[in-house]
């Protein structure tokens, strides 16, 4: 591996001539010419997943994280299988890696599969098992990052180096990223590598990451795999009243707390608009066929909230992405309690659906009114994916190869990824870190939750489809 600082990087490394095998898959008609997974890779998914898991990168925000030990073990096991991962950083420590792998098809649009190896803090008291600790217990491994997302992290890592041992190459380019900072602002990762080297993801077209293709059980004998096509785009925001100081025992009209909080409850009483992208209309016509409903999303008059009512569990999937949100999460004001202060300082988490985001400001300036200014903390921009090409068909195909009796629908994730910051490099995101779960397993409950887990046998499957759907692609 080679570490450099924050200026231009040497070209990304391939896999050396000699492991070149037979072409993966015809991009047309995919077959199997080998069977990559082996056994090797199937027990490397979940070593590595436990390993990440005890290396401490919790992202308290503000630059307080150090994900550079995480990299570098990831990069030593790229460069064991021929790759020449190059590690990157904008502040010491906060590292990065990235690595290219050539495919044999020299013309082929390249493509980007990106994790982030960063997890949010866990409070060990709360948990039944040290959440750095990497336990394999009962077929289970445990550990903040077993769903979010270091588990991604080693399939990947397990699907390329079984690559190398069966000296197979992928038709395209795949250029594979492991990030900084996802958990916070992403500046001091995907946006870094988007703003300052995007000489390293040249011809990427589309990318694979995060929180798509996992199961969802919604009834006896069904079972979902939503493929995540859009994100909610980030509007967070503060907001700031200006008032007269004063002492609390007297009148005052001009109260900055006063005029902060009347803001705050207009917006965390506002009901937002039905508003349908094409992801969320394609998944609620899914979803209400397999309850045997034909409707149209968009139907003039249509009881949507009703409409989901009748979809049971599954329509977790979508109530979180029919509209605009916005939901006040901060409050800050005030020095002393007889002291009415001057200023009072509030903060929101917003989101907006693709297309969204002129209507979300028009409200924020409503809702608000004239004593209140509001200003974006943090921004990005909502993103939405073919559902209706042929990468969507290759990783519905993938997940049906290996559970013929489960249900792709697509679906918008209500926040957010680093395919946000690697769209501006005009790269096309799909959530898809397949895992295979069982009844009961509250998959959604466990991100940023206690007691984060994953099954050993949903890694298995994640690795099998992964190698599918990244050779077919």
């Amino acid at each position: 591996m080679r570490a450099i600082d924050t200026g231009a990087p040497a070209e990304a490394g391939a896999l050396p001539a000699g492991a070149a095998g037979a072409d993966a898959v015809d991009p047309v008609d995919p077959v199997d010419p080998v069977d990559a997974v082996d056994a090797v890779a199937l027990d490397e998914a979940v070593e590595f997943t436990s390993d990440l898991i005890r290396i401490d990168t919790s992202n308290r925000g503000g630059g307080d994280c150090r994900e550079r030990p995480a990299a570098e073990y990831v990069a030593e096991r790229l460069a064991a299988a021929g790759l020449e991962p190059l590690l990157l950083e904008r502040t010491p420590g906060r590292t990065n890696v990235v690595a290219r792998i050539a495919g044999t098809d020299p013309s082929a649009d390249a493509l980007l599969v990106h994790g982030h190896l960063d997890v949010v803090p866990a409070e060990a008291a709360d948990w039944s098992a040290d959440p750095f600790s990497g336990e394999v217990r009962d077929g289970v491994v445990w550990g903040r990052g077993a769903v979010d997302m270091k588990n991604m992290d080693a399939m990947v890592l397990a699907v390329v180096r079984a690559w190398a041992r069966a000296g197979v190459r992928p038709r395209r380019d795949i250029v594979i990223a492991y990030t900084a900072d996802e958990e916070d602002s992403a500046v001091d990762g995907s946006g870094f590598l988007a703003d300052h080297h995007p000489e390293l993801f040249e011809g990427c077209t589309e990318g694979l990451s995060e929180s798509g293709a996992f199961t969802v059980h919604t009834g006896p004998g069904r079972v979902l795999y939503p493929i995540a096509a859009g994100e909610r785009g980030t509007a967070w925001l503060k907001l700031t009243a200006h008032g007269t100081t004063g002492h609390g025992s007297k009148p005052n009209r001009a109260n900055a707390v006063s005029r902060l909080a009347a803001a705050v409850a207009r917006i965390g009483a506002y009901e937002w608009p039905v508003r349908l992208t094409d992801t969320v209309t394609a998944c609620i016509t899914e979803l209400a066929a397999l309850q045997g409903l034909s409707v149209d999303p968009r139907r003039p008059g249509l009881d949507l909230d009703s409409l989901l009512g009748k979809l049971g569990p599954s329509a977790a999937l979508v109530e979180a992405t029919v509209r605009n949100s916005a939901n006040p999460t901060m409050l800050s004001a005030g020095y002393k309690l007889n002291v009415i202060p001057g200023r009072a300082t509030a903060f929101v988490d917003g989101r907006t659906l693709p297309g969204g985001e002129a209507e979300f400001i028009a409200t924020l300036d409503a809702l608000t009114g004239p004593d209140v200014t509001w200003e974006f903390h943090h921004r990005e921009v909502a993103l939405e994916a073919p559902v209706d090409g042929r990468t969507y068909a290759v990783l519905r195909a993938s997940v049906e190869r290996f559970d013929p009796d489960g249900h792709v629908v697509p679906f918008c994730m209500a926040g957010g990824t680093d395919a946000k910051q690697f769209s501006r490099l005009g790269v096309t995101g799909y959530g898809f870190s397949p895992l295979k779960l069982p009844p009961g397993f509250d998959y959604w409950s466990l991100f940023h939750g206690v007691d984060e887990r994953v099954p050993v046998d949903a890694l298995h499957f994640g690795v099998r489809v992964l190698d599918r759907a990244l050779r077919t692609l």
